[in-house]
């Protein structure tokens, strides 16, 4: 479908790295179902066991390449629908796995796999992948059985496997993804319950905790919505609920307010008002807080910088920020955010041996394995890529067909 994309210098050019990605992404993808946990050099690292978030990442990634015209990506696409609607589903009890490892654990039912099987549902479905119409129905409809809680304005953490034990335990994380999943679940749907509840969710989580927060928003939460503030502060780089404030995850967050604004023609005002608070705390407590170029991981709630590791994806989402910020306003502080930033991926990020992103520099900036071992999958950088280079909606799916009419007006 290239001939669908706006040839706009800048479009053309996030869509080659973005297909470059899909390169190294390519090598995950097993005969046997699903894709694999990526190492260094693109190899699957067999010491992981097959993990639903990964396949649906993946299964993501060449959905939106189906939409760049990439080689192959609806076959690698169909591939991924196929192992999400098989082999990581449960027929016994409803719902996706958390991975194929024989454990009580692996087997349990949680709201961010659920996020990423809708995220990637709703993708293959936009781009006519066989099967992704039926697997978003079902997701759809487990996530409305099992996750969500009208008088919560949330996502319930997680299940066991029998959805018959709560996680006691409330995350941001997981409600983030669910706000971009059905935002994706919307873009394609147009049904108007997974956009009222997105933005229920971020009514809850940014404009209500987060502005009382002085937006340091409080990511983790005991079952009667008390904050935990010392949650993991004896695992302060935990992957995915880590100590303080995730500065990337205010970039994130600022982004899917922006992208939800966009769908409404008289948006509520606090969306762009929040998303502008947000994005300038993580500038003004994530970039360089140790001294040296790049965003740390997590700072304390005065600010002070905790994990100053540098995992890749919190500058590929402050690029994906300030790309739809400079979209949205035409402002040059974004503009220049966005060249400095991108600036610094080019030069620390990139690998130009192997390929993709490394996924974590230390403090100096070098290649580091703490939190993780490899490049598991494309689809942070991916979104760096491409969303500063398309115009600003829902999702990554509709802003390339947003670009695909106005090429062919």
């Amino acid at each position: 479908m290239d001939d669908h994309v706006n040839p706009d210098e800048e479009t053309t050019a996030g869509i080659g790295q973005a297909k470059r990605l899909l390169d190294f992404a390519r090598g995950a993808l097993l005969e046997s179902g699903g894709f694999g946990y990526l190492d260094m050099r693109g190899g699957v690292d067999p010491a992981y066991p097959l993990e639903s978030f990964i396949t649906a990442r993946m299964t993501y990634c060449f959905s939106v390449g189906c939409l760049m015209g990439y080689p192959d990506a609806p076959r690698y696409a169909a591939h991924g629908v196929d192992a999400l609607a098989g082999m990581f589903r449960d027929p016994a009890h409803g719902g996706y796995v958390v991975s194929l490892a024989d454990t009580a654990e692996s087997r349990r039912k949680a709201a961010y796999q659920h996020a990423f099987v809708v995220l990637a549902a709703s993708a293959a479905a936009a781009a006519g992948v066989p099967g992704g119409d039926d697997l978003l129905a079902d997701v759809l409809d487990v996530v409305d059985r099992y996750f969500w809680s009208e008088s919560d304005a949330a996502l319930v953490e997680g299940w066991d496997q029998a959805f018959t034990v709560r996680e006691e335990y409330w995350g941001s994380n997981a409600n983030m993804h669910g706000v971009e999943s059905m935002l994706a679940a919307y873009g394609h749907t147009r049904q108007p319950l997974w956009r009222d509840r997105a933005t229920a969710i971020a009514d809850h989580f940014i404009n209500q905790r987060a502005r009382h927060a002085d937006w340091l928003l409080p990511e983790h939460y005991a079952p009667d919505w008390t904050e935990l503030r010392d949650y993991n502060r004896e695992r302060p780089n935990d992957e995915f609920r880590p100590y303080g404030v995730t500065i990337g995850h205010l970039f994130e967050w600022s982004r899917l307010l922006l992208e939800l604004a966009s769908t409404y023609d008289a948006p509520p005002p606090w969306l762009a008002e929040a998303a502008g608070h947000l994005y300038d705390t993580a500038v003004t407590l994530g970039w360089a807080a140790d001294g040296a170029p790049g965003f740390v991981y997590t700072v304390d709630w005065d600010g002070k910088p905790v994990v100053t590791q540098r995992p890749h994806w919190v500058v590929a989402e402050a690029i994906a920020a300030a790309g739809t910020w400079r979209r949205r306003t035409g402002l040059a502080r974004y503009a220049d955010d966005l060249n400095q930033w991108t600036d610094y991926a080019r030069r620390h990020l990139h690998d130009p041996v192997y390929g993709s992103w490394h996924h974590e520099l230390d403090p100096s900036n070098q290649p580091a394995r703490t939190m993780w071992t490899g490049k598991p999958d494309v689809y942070h950088a991916l979104h760096a890529a491409l969303i500063p280079a398309l115009p600003v909606a829902e999702s990554t799916i509709r802003r390339l067909a947003l670009t695909a009419t106005t090429d062919s007006t």
